[in-house]
């Protein structure tokens, strides 16, 4: 691919991940809920940007041709409603894994998607995935 396309790709995903960034910070703060508050946020960015969270999420990351700063600021609501970054790279796994099967058109069109999230989710709060200290 040209060294232009890659530029703009590049530009492309740091609008997304500051757009997504700042939809689940707004979804995030203060909630009782965040972690299925952030769900709903994230589900509501997918399905407006598909084309641009396929960019976002397929193939690697440019890591170097981004502003500093912007994977890690996409990444902080999920890692403050998840504690910790290890349980917010499972929730990410969990979350993107269900949403990008919705995309493809995987699950019926019953809109059962967020409840499945949610059980999903409770996963997260079981002891036997609570981080043990070493």
């Amino acid at each position: 691919m040209p060294s232009g396309s890659r530029t703009l790709e590049a530009a492309l995903i740091a609008v997304g991940f500051e757009e997504a960034a700042a939809a689940f910070d707004a979804a995030t703060d203060g909630a009782a809920e965040p972690l299925a508050d952030l769900v709903t946020a994230y589900r509501a960015f997918v399905r407006r940007h598909p084309q641009l969270y396929r960019l976002m999420m397929e193939g690697p990351l440019p890591r170097e041709q981004l502003a500093p700063g912007v994977e890690d600021r996409a990444a902080a609501a999920l890692v403050r409603a998840a504690g910790s970054p290890e349980r917010a790279r499972a929730a990410f796994a969990f979350i993107h894994g269900m949403l990008i099967l919705e995309l493809n058109g995987r699950f019926p069109d019953d809109d059962g998607l967020e409840p499945a999230c949610r059980a999903g989710l409770a996963a997260f709060d079981s002891p036997a995935l609570v981080a043990r200290p070493q």
